[in-house]
C-alpha cells in the first residue's frame, strides 16, 4: 500500500523539497516522517512548506548578494607569492589553491581552498589570473603576482 507525502527537503532518488511523492507506508512511517524529511499532504502543510520555501529563497538571495560583495573585494585585491625558482625562472613546484586561500586570509578575505579554480598549474613567475567560485552563480577573478626568489632567499618567511 502506498501513501502520498510532501517532501520538506531533497531526498536522494526520491525527489526535491516541495514535491508530492507516493511511497510505501513502511518507508514513509519508519524513515521519512520520523526524520522530518516529509509530512502528510494537507492544505496546512502545503501552505507552511510554501512559506518556508519563500524564506529559504530570500536567505539564498541575501547570500548571493554577500558573495557578490566578496567577489568585488577579491577582484580589487592583488596578492604576491614568493616562490623558489630555478635558473630558467620556472618554479620548482606549482602554486597551490591552499597557498592562494592562505594569502587571501592574510588580506582579511576568508575563502575555502576548494573555491579556488586553478585551470592550469601556475609554474612560472609573472602575473596570473585565477578564478574563484564563491557560489554557483558568483565567480571572481583574482590577480596573483608570482615573484621568483633564489634558494638562499627562500628561507626567509613570506
Amino acid at each position: 500500500m502506498t501513501m502520498k507525502l510532501l517532501l520538506r527537503e531533497n531526498v536522494k532518488n526520491l525527489g526535491h523539497a516541495g514535491d508530492v511523492v507516493a511511497v510505501t507506508e513502511g518507508y514513509g512511517r519508519n524513515y521519512l516522517l520520523p526524520r522530518k524529511m516529509a509530512v502528510e499532504v494537507t492544505p496546512a502543510n502545503l501552505k507552511a512548506l510554501e512559506a518556508e520555501q519563500k524564506r529559504r529563497h530570500a536567505r539564498e538571495l541575501e547570500r548571493i548578494k554577500d558573495f557578490q560583495a566578496l567577489a568585488a573585494r577579491i577582484a580589487a585585491t592583488d596578492i604576491t607569492l614568493k616562490e623558489r625558482v630555478s635558473d630558467g625562472d620556472t618554479l620548482y613546484g606549482a602554486v597551490s589553491a591552499k597557498q592562494i586561500a592562505a594569502s587571501l586570509a592574510d588580506e582579511g578575505i576568508g575563502i575555502d581552498a576548494e573555491m579556488v579554480r586553478i585551470e592550469e598549474p601556475v609554474k612560472t613567475i609573472g602575473v596570473h589570473r585565477v578564478p574563484i567560485r564563491l557560489h554557483a552563480e558568483v565567480e571572481a577573478t583574482l590577480r596573483i603576482w608570482v615573484v621568483g626568489v633564489k634558494d638562499k632567499e627562500a628561507d626567509t618567511p613570506r
